[in-house]
């Protein structure tokens, strides 16, 4: 198989997925938030990061963005016989920024692939994932010491927090940890990821503010840390099965029915 490049903004909201083939994300406008096997961070222009295949991976485009996205089948060119080293680029998760020659580079490789007949694929992909291999160190394979996480202080941060978008890095600070030791540590401690905890806190005081609350939804989105009511409702169904207005309306019911006088027996 080939590699492909593209040129594309991300969604603003919240998705996630894995796929069977290695993957580089580079900012080009804009912010985009991963968190990638739980390792997280932000791309802004000029950074980026290396997802290995079938690693879970959850992303946000933050406002108005653009990226460009190579996707490297294991057999692509670029990945294999006279490039085969490239492949230990994808040990590992991580984040890197480019220095001057490859923002350079990258300048020449985003004109050439607007051009009509641009060069191929593999042939700019190899050349990047070459001079990338050249400034990144291996991979680290040697385990961190585990630390446990005060989980009631991080609670409280991300209460105090909730009107805001909170990114992996806010956590790891407010356990002095790096962000690659505080996921680490976080998901061995709960199970689950820090973007995956934040996000069921948002949305369980989502829920209370509007079962117990008049606010409309876009105040309770904006209250939650939502990017608006749509992020909120599609967050929502896929957690709770149902859309906000729906369970909203239920408690009305409830309340109206559990508050109607009952009629006297003859």
């Amino acid at each position: 198989m080939t590699s492909t490049l593209r040129l594309t903004p991300l969604d603003n909201t919240i998705k996630h997925h894995d796929h069977d083939f290695h993957q580089i994300v580079i900012g080009l406008d804009g912010h985009a938030d991963f968190e990638i096997e739980g390792l997280g961070g932000r791309i802004e222009a000029l950074s980026g990061c290396i997802v290995p295949a079938n690693y879970v991976h959850y992303y946000e485009g933050i406002g108005t963005n653009r990226q460009l996205i190579l996707d490297l089948p294991d057999d692509a060119p670029a990945l294999s016989g006279a490039h085969r080293e490239h492949a230990r680029l994808f040990d590992a998760p991580r984040f890197f920024a480019l220095d001057e020659p490859l923002r350079a580079y990258l300048t020449f490789l985003i004109q050439e692939l607007t051009q009509p007949r641009p060069a191929p694929g593999d042939l700019l992909a190899a050349t990047f994932l070459g001079c990338l291999r050249a400034r990144l160190p291996e991979a680290a394979t040697v385990p961190m010491p585990r630390r446990r996480i005060d989980l009631a202080d991080i609670d409280t941060f991300i209460q105090h927090n909730l009107d805001r978008r909170l990114a992996v890095a806010d956590l790891a600070e407010r356990a002095c940890l790096s962000v690659a030791h505080f996921s680490e540590c976080f998901r061995e401690q709960t199970g689950v990821t820090p973007y995956q905890y934040v996000l069921r806190q948002r949305l369980q005081a989502a829920r209370t503010l509007l079962t117990d609350s008049p606010l409309p939804l876009n105040e309770i989105a904006a209250r939650t840390g939502f990017a608006s009511q749509s992020a909120l409702s599609r967050a929502f169904r896929r957690v709770f099965n149902e859309p906000p207005g729906r369970l909203r309306r239920h408690q009305r019911l409830t309340r109206v029915a559990t508050t109607s006088p009952r009629r006297l027996s003859r």
